[in-house]
């Protein structure tokens, strides 16, 4: 937006803080390239848009904002002669794209000055040569310690997630592992079993039936019930009677086994029903041997899908095969975090999603949102861990207007009041010296914020903090998510 142009009066102008130091001879210089505009209520410039003018104010009202979500909220609202916004960069050249990062308005008729923003960069190359070397060091080394750092950060988060990923593919793995070893044994002692029972005189008649009761027998383990403890004790005292009273040798080790793949002493009746007294021993046992590769064979297949779905969520964590920006369901993302972080919530952590399953999929990018759950969950796991390391972390989602909400709620002892407004800060930490990198939040700030145009805030007092991610519902005028294959 252009102004009214008015006369530029050097004195004017030197009057103004920020040029008060200038000789006569650069302040004309200033007053030939720059130029005094009168602004209007409404705005100047908007956020986003190429920054082509630094702007000072001579008088009036500037009020500067920020695009958060679908909201400009509100930065600073000032009358002080001689503040400045606009093209204040601009001596970085081509090396930065120069855009307004913030919007500006006035609320009264407002004079500025207003200088294009090479001739700006120009002045400060020829007056203030050793200040532009300072100021680009600044930039230039600030922007690489925290890509440095930022990459320590998911260093750091690799790590953790490695190990509790780790963790969590061992036990089944071992269980696997355990139960492969011991099938191999039972199968081996259901040969022998078999071999004694095809060296007595039995007719191909009775053979054929003790094969029946066999796959019989292996169909009622894959449909066994689910017993209560109380259930299981009493079904394994009347089997082991039921053993006991039919002479079979050991019917206490042999009766658990039988219960949990639910069989009771009327099916034990059907069996010594079907062969001769003087099998019953070697069909019990060779039964036994089948009912134990049965269920060792089921705890395999629990133990590697179970594998199987780690390997998974690591996949849907990491987003490694998928598009950087695609249209996602938060809840995949939420679970496939919460299950890489299981090693750190362990179990004197509870737990508790409370997931609203109507909501739409979003545009975004999963791989980084993953990334702020992490950030968000760890400190949430971190702030339980200052009160004892037992506590509660919810995970809520929902729909805030038009916006989905995800909530991170925990029951630590709170944010301070007094550093509530510095958390979201670069190199802002809490933690002790080479514990945090203080970058975890300012992280997921820029993510939530600058690439998915959402909001995040919190809400803290002692026993319940609650971080809210609001993000938009569908995508913006310049993203193009692709759909999952």
């Amino acid at each position: 937006m252009s102004g009214q142009p008015l006369p530029c009066n050097p004195t004017e102008i030197g009057s103004l803080f920020l040029f008060e130091k200038l000789s006569p001879e650069q302040l004309g210089q200033l007053c030939r390239e720059g130029r005094v505009e009168k602004f209007e209520p409404g705005p100047v410039y908007t956020e986003g848009d190429p920054a082509t003018c630094f702007y000072v104010m001579i008088e009036g009202t500037v009020v500067l904002s920020r695009r958060v979500g679908g909201d400009d909220v509100e930065v600073t609202r000032t009358s002080q002669r001689g503040v400045y916004a606009g093209s204040m960069q601009a001596y970085l050249g081509d090396r930065v794209r120069q855009v307004y990062n913030n919007s500006m308005r006035v609320t009264e008729p407002s004079r500025f000055f207003v200088l294009p923003g090479e001739a700006f960069s120009d002045f400060m190359q020829q007056w203030f040569p050793m200040a532009v070397h300072l100021l680009e060091g600044l930039f230039f080394g600030s922007k690489s310690t925290q890509r440095a750092i930022g990459q320590r950060e998911r260093l750091l988060a690799l790590g953790s997630l490695s190990a509790g990923l780790t963790h969590e593919l061992n036990n089944p793995a071992a269980a696997a592992v355990r139960a492969t070893a011991t099938l191999r044994e039972r199968v081996g002692k259901m040969r022998h079993k078999l071999a004694v029972i095809a060296q007595g005189s039995y007719s191909p008649e009775v053979m054929a039936n003790l094969i029946d009761i066999q796959e019989r027998t292996a169909e009622r383990v894959a449909k066994a019930p689910v017993l209560s403890p109380l259930e299981a004790a009493d079904r394994e005292d009347a089997l082991t009677d039921w053993l006991d009273d039919h002479g079979i040798q050991e019917g206490w080790r042999i009766a658990p086994t039988f219960v949990q793949a639910g069989i009771d002493a009327d099916w034990l009746d059907q069996i010594a029903a079907a062969v001769d007294e003087e099998i019953l021993p070697n069909a019990i046992g060779w039964l036994s041997y089948t009912v134990e590769t049965e269920l060792l064979m089921d705890e395999i297949n629990d133990s590697t899908n179970r594998i199987s779905h780690l390997v998974d969520a690591a996949k849907q964590y990491s987003q490694l095969d998928r598009a950087p920006y695609q249209v996602a369901d938060v809840h995949e993302l939420l679970d496939s975090t919460l299950l890489m972080l299981s090693g750190k919530t362990g179990e004197r952590i509870k737990v508790v999603k409370e997931y609203d399953r109507t909501l739409p999929k979003i545009p975004a990018y999963p791989a980084e949102l993953n990334q702020v759950w992490t950030n968000l969950i760890d400190n949430a796991v971190a702030a339980i861990n200052d009160v004892g390391g037992e506590g509660t972390l919810t995970v809520r989602t929902g729909l805030d207007r038009d916006q989905l909400l995800v909530e991170f709620r925990d029951t630590g002892p709170g944010v301070p009041p007094e550093i509530r407004s510095r958390i979201f800060d670069p190199f802002f930490t809490t933690k002790p010296v080479g514990e945090g990198t203080g970058l975890g939040l300012d992280i997921s700030w820029r993510i939530v914020v600058n690439k998915h145009h959402g909001t995040l805030q919190v809400e803290s007092e002692p026993g319940d903090t609650r971080f809210q991610v609001l993000l938009p519902l569908t995508a913006g005028e310049s993203d193009t998510p692709e759909e999952p294959a």
